[in-house]
């Protein structure tokens, strides 16, 4: 079965507050670095007091607050082993 592309945005106001969409799953979050499975590849989010706002992975959208120093993308394959068997929101509520 073929996974359906979402569009992918990201729209960053004042390098505080972003909005993401496309996103395909949380791969791991903490308050330095967000990993997220987007429809075109892994972004990296790197920073200070970051957070998740708000998570629709149903609509693929994320909303992040924080002090943003780096966002950085890499294709699917690049992450390494960062990445864990099935979704960080499935691995919390087992």
């Amino acid at each position: 079965m073929e996974e359906i592309q979402r569009k992918h945005e990201l729209k960053l106001d004042d390098r505080r507050t972003g909005n993401i969409t496309g996103v395909v799953d949380v791969v791991s979050f903490d308050t330095d670095m967000i990993l997220l499975e987007t429809s075109r590849g892994m972004l990296t989010i790197k920073g200070e007091e970051l957070h998740v706002s708000r998570l629709c992975l149903e609509k693929g959208e994320v909303d992040v607050e924080g002090n943003f120093r780096t966002l950085e993308y890499s294709e699917d394959g690049d992450y390494g082993k960062k990445k864990k068997k099935g979704s960080l929101v499935r691995r919390l509520f087992q």
